[in-house]
């Protein structure tokens, strides 16, 4: 009790102390200042103190950061790119108003309300915040479209607009199916579930499940995802905190609908959270063979707590832990966020990202799988075959290309242009016959030009598979969207690619 009314005590001491100054501040400093925002700069401060997850989310910041993993959010459904300080329309959203208008991929929107918003410096954040809006609202838009000189009005009613977090599913071939998962969202359970009966349906035998670079989100729609392909009353995670109230356990439950047959999980250095626990339950209970690289290692939850001005903060409260008892999320020093953020790139300087021998594993922190195999704790799931980074094709014309949108804005250009011809022939036509060819690709480097990137001839030898594979991806998605680019894109996709050789590993593993 002594305790309980000391720690009060203090409580109470600290928030009268944090009063006084900031009165203080306003009644005596010698120059006018916003209160409100050194409160906030303060709560920020002092989120960052305990560990590198709590965080303060500002009022105005809050509706985005909650409609990416709400599922769906109001607007007028484009997705967009910024190209030389012009919006581009890189596709209408399926089932969003923009579409039922005709609204079609490569215009370019040049007037919001009224006002001009091309050549003045626009921001990603400054066009969502022009866009978004309630349900039924309505927005006027004046758009450029290739061959048309007058600019075209629209008025556009907002509506819901569903996001998905499974960006794709598809045959790789006869047998083996893919599903790539960008994000755990509320809506991401039930996406997935369709994503299975659908491949299920087309003869699917294996599976493969892309969790590379998957940042993680919601926790509930992992472990029901997990519970898809465990059998019986398994844990799949529990959770530990200082009060006893944070702490879990969740089991597998219902009967899954692929509760048998060999299963691959891709992860890398950006898959996180949520994808963790996935990942790491599938592998202590044998479940699925793990392939790529090293996890983030983000196994801290936190609570999301509204604030009364309409902000809000997420706090840590306890941490996740694998069934075999791992934790998931690696060390870290309180209050010292940009070392914490540091160790991802460490990784390259260390060579782990490109070698097996270079991954630190806590040989003190072992672990058993059901099945009796060695894995290991200290941070981040360690896969069971690990896929160096490929650089063989890197160079930094490459990246330069893409830094600048160029692949993005050349691509998109190419399929405006070209799309009565391309909409003509199937997918898979397609993939099997088209070719980028020189002249695209000398097309390409003079919109990199344009953008600044100064062509290099010996990066771009190096280069140039990559670069043909990554550009028919992109002109791809502009025409068949995510269902025609993912299976160029993956041709370039090292884990990926190591992933279909393993089958006969996951196979094995897959047999009780």
């Amino acid at each position: 009790m002594a305790d309980g009314s000391g720690s009060a005590d203090n409580l109470y001491k600290s928030v009268y102390k944090f009063r006084q100054v900031l009165s203080h501040i306003q009644n005596d400093y010698v120059d006018e200042v916003d209160t409100e925002e050194l409160s906030e700069t303060a709560i920020t401060e002092m989120l960052a103190k305990l560990d590198p997850h709590s965080v303060y989310i500002p009022a105005k910041d809050l509706e985005i950061t909650q409609s990416q993993l709400e599922g769906n959010f109001e607007g007028i459904g484009i997705e967009f790119n910024i190209f030389k300080d012009t919006i581009h329309v890189v596709s209408p959203l399926s089932g969003g108003p923009s579409e039922a208008l005709g609204i079609m991929p490569g215009d370019q929107i040049i007037k919001v309300d009224g006002e001009n918003v091309a050549g003045i410096g626009m921001t990603n954040r400054k066009v969502i915040e022009m866009l978004r809006g309630e349900r039924g609202s309505k927005v006027e838009v004046e758009i450029k479209r290739n061959g048309i000189k007058e600019l075209i009005p629209y008025s556009i009613t907002r509506d819901v607009i569903p996001q998905y977090s499974v960006d794709v599913s598809y045959m790789v071939d006869d047998e083996v199916g893919y599903i790539k998962i960008s994000r755990f969202a509320a809506t991401t359970y039930m996406e997935f579930k369709e994503a299975l009966a659908k491949l299920q349906n087309a003869g699917m035998k294996k599976l493969i499940i892309d969790l590379a670079g998957n940042p993680g989100g919601y926790m509930e729609p992992a472990v029901k995802l997990a519970d898809e392909l465990l059998s019986g009353n398994q844990l799949i995670v529990y959770t530990k905190g200082k009060e006893v109230r944070h702490n879990a356990e969740y089991f597998s439950q219902v009967k899954g609908d692929f509760e048998t047959g060999p299963v691959i999980v891709l992860v890398n250095e950006g898959s996180a959270s949520a994808s963790e626990i996935v990942s790491g339950a599938l592998q202590d209970h044998d479940r699925a063979l793990i392939v790529g690289r090293r996890s983030f290692g983000k196994g801290l939850v936190q609570m999301p707590i509204t604030l009364n001005d309409g902000s809000a903060m997420r706090l840590t409260i306890s941490r996740y832990y694998t069934p075999s008892g791992r934790c998931i999320q690696k060390p870290y020093e309180s209050g010292d966020f940009e070392d914490y953020q540091m160790e991802y790139y460490e990784r390259f300087q260390n060579g782990e990202i490109y070698s097996k021998d270079s991954i630190k594993v806590n040989d003190s922190l072992t672990f058993k799988t059901d099945k009796g195999r060695t894995v290991y704790g200290g941070g981040g799931i360690t896969p069971d075959y690990f896929v160096p980074l490929d650089t063989t094709t890197n160079s930094r014309y490459l990246t330069r290309l893409f830094n600048s949108n160029s692949v993005a804005e050349f691509s998109l250009k190419y399929a405006d242009e070209n799309r009565d011809k391309l909409e003509k022939i199937s997918f898979s036509d397609y993939k099997k016959n088209f070719e980028i060819t020189d002249d695209i690709l000398d097309q390409l480097k003079a919109v990199g030009e344009q953008n600044g990137v100064k062509f290099n001839k010996s990066d771009f030898e190096k280069s140039k598979p990559a670069l043909k594979d990554y550009t028919k991806a992109f002109i791809a998605r502009n025409i068949w969207k995510n269902e025609g680019f993912y299976p160029i894109f993956n041709q370039q996709n090292e884990i990926y690619q190591k992933a279909l050789t393993l089958m006969h590993e996951a196979d094995k593993l897959s047999v009780q």
